[in-house]
């Protein structure tokens, strides 16, 4: 099919005349800005941290929240509000979803506490969650030929993970210079901007609301996902409820996925898993993002508060990472045409594996140039992995299960990013605190609260100054790494595993998907 083809399967796709001709790739443009904006508010709090710790001194366990209810909400609703799209309409999905996020944003700017900060992070989620399957099965509704259909997916990634990555550097402009809450409320006038753009140019999607919607369904993934996560941090903490919400988390989605193949109609079609690819691609986004994003986090704190960097100078440190993922997920369609699917796969994963294990050597010291080629080696890799894992997704299912393979797609990354937080923090939470001795001349009580986090003992340690604020902060930043250093070594050996697997159970090259539209629903 030449680029001009897809005009003739239009009207059997639900394509109308602004998407026809050059109006797809002004589409693609407006669900780049809506991907950017999403992806930009999972890390750009990262930087934000020290001064947010300062401002509204919440607990370690506080702050896990703050930092990853956004990506927890998004990841469970992802699902609900993917079928939903398929159901009623996409557009309608993501004009609500813009309101919603502008009204959560300034709330949260203006969030007095840790706890309505929280909340006001789990409303961002809500509204993330009902844009994000748009911007991947509006691609797959408009861009029926694969060739073009990668390069957009190429450009979507890129996006993705130039928001990822810019996030902590507009983070700390907007610290630095305004307040913490800035990071939020910068939101607002991008969305003004946004919305009317989306009424005009989006295209409508057909509605399938005689498909029966399952509620219990959706409420188990929501519950079971979260109990899942809040199990995690409070073992991290040695919480007693830690490990019987863990338990029951595992066991609503136990129940979530057997009532699925039950149903004539599922929220998540499970049969898409029977294809190899299309499982293997979804591990590979939820395993790479897992390492990232939990990383990113952790690094954004080693360069502030164990190098001393600001937040802007820490930022700029975290560009080769961005550069790298753009030109990654510009690379990443040539790559996957020249050399398959099994070799670009694992090949980035590979690649990101052995762009982690310098810095296990890292201590207390500088490493300006091999942490820019770090940077680098991990932001190509992950791009390259995660393109060629959507595009084998988004491939394998017909147009009128876009949205739920979508789903599932950005549940991984979310999933992904939310677990990375929570699990790669509580080991490193886990590590830092028993490896903090108590420090002469510093209290039990100042002592407990320096245990909570590296940020909480840089704030202690301004508070009492001289030379035992100084061995209490070099305490910290020690301990830190050690922490620092598990994590690594956990994502390393994830990042290994995955493309060992991939390597082994992938064909070279893809099969493909279906490229023609589904049946009449």
């Amino acid at each position: 099919m030449t680029a001009l083809g897809v005009v003739d399967g239009a009207t059997r796709t639900g394509i109308d005349s602004r998407t026809r001709g050059t109006g797809r790739w002004s589409v693609l443009v407006l669900l780049c800005f809506s991907l950017l904006l999403i992806t930009v508010d999972a890390t750009v709090l990262h930087i934000a941290v020290p001064a947010l710790t300062a401002a509204l001194e919440p607990t370690s366990v506080q702050l896990l929240w703050i930092i990853d209810s956004y990506s927890l909400v998004v990841a469970p609703l992802l699902l609900t509000f993917g079928t939903l799209g398929d159901r009623y309409g996409r557009k309608r999905l993501v004009t609500a979803g813009y309101v919603l996020f502008g009204a959560a944003s300034a709330a949260a700017s203006f969030a007095p506490t840790p706890a309505a900060l929280i909340a006001a992070r789990a409303a961002l989620g809500v509204g993330g969650a009902m844009i994000m399957p748009a911007t991947l099965s509006i691609i797959r509704q408009i861009f029926t030929d694969r060739r073009e259909r990668a390069i957009a997916l190429g450009v979507w990634s890129a996006v993705a993970a130039a928001g990822a990555a810019i996030g902590p550097l507009i983070g700390g402009l907007l610290v630095e210079h305004l307040w913490w809450g800035a990071v939020f409320l910068i939101n607002v006038p991008i969305l003004l901007v946004l919305l009317p753009a989306a009424v005009k140019l989006l295209p409508e999607s057909r509605e399938r609301a005689s498909h029966p919607w399952d509620a219990l369904s959706a409420l188990l993934s929501v519950l079971g996902i979260l109990a899942l996560a809040f199990g995690l941090k409070e073992t991290g903490t040695g919480h007693p409820a830690g490990p019987a919400a863990f338990l029951a988390g595992a066991g609503l989605l136990t129940w979530f996925v057997r009532r699925q193949r039950r149903l004539a109609f599922p929220l998540v079609d499970l049969t898409l898993f029977r294809r190899r690819a299309f499982s293997v691609g979804v591990a590979a986004v939820l395993l790479a993002v897992f390492a990232l994003v939990g990383l990113e986090l952790m690094l954004a704190q080693y360069l502030q508060l164990v190098l001393g960097d600001s937040p802007v100078r820490a930022a700029l440190r975290l560009l080769p990472l961005m550069a790298a993922a753009v030109a990654g997920g510009l690379a990443g369609a040539r790559l996957l045409r020249r050399f398959g699917l099994r070799a670009t796969m694992s090949g980035g994963l590979a690649l990101t594996t052995l762009s982690l294990l310098p810095t296990l050597a890292w201590g207390t010291e500088r490493h300006t140039l091999t942490l820019a080629l770090c940077f680098v080696g991990i932001g190509f890799g992950i791009q390259v992995t995660l393109l060629a894992a959507s595009d084998t997704i988004m491939s394998s299912a017909p147009e009128s299960r876009a949205g739920g393979a979508a789903a599932i797609e950005e549940t991984a990354y979310e999933l992904g990013a939310g677990l990375g937080v929570t699990v790669l923090g509580t080991i490193t939470g886990a590590v830092y605190a028993p490896s903090l001795p108590p420090i002469p001349g510093v209290s039990s009580d100042l002592m407990n609260l320096s245990r909570q986090s590296l940020a909480a003992a840089a704030h202690v340690a301004r508070e009492i100054g001289g030379g035992t604020g100084t061995a209490l902060l070099n305490a910290a930043r020690a301990a830190f790494v050690g922490g620092l250093h598990s994590t690594i070594m956990v994502s390393a050996l994830l990042l290994g595993a995955v493309a060992v697997a991939v390597a082994s159970l992938l064909p070279r090259r893809s099969s493909g998907g279906d490229d023609t539209p589904g049946p009449p629903d």
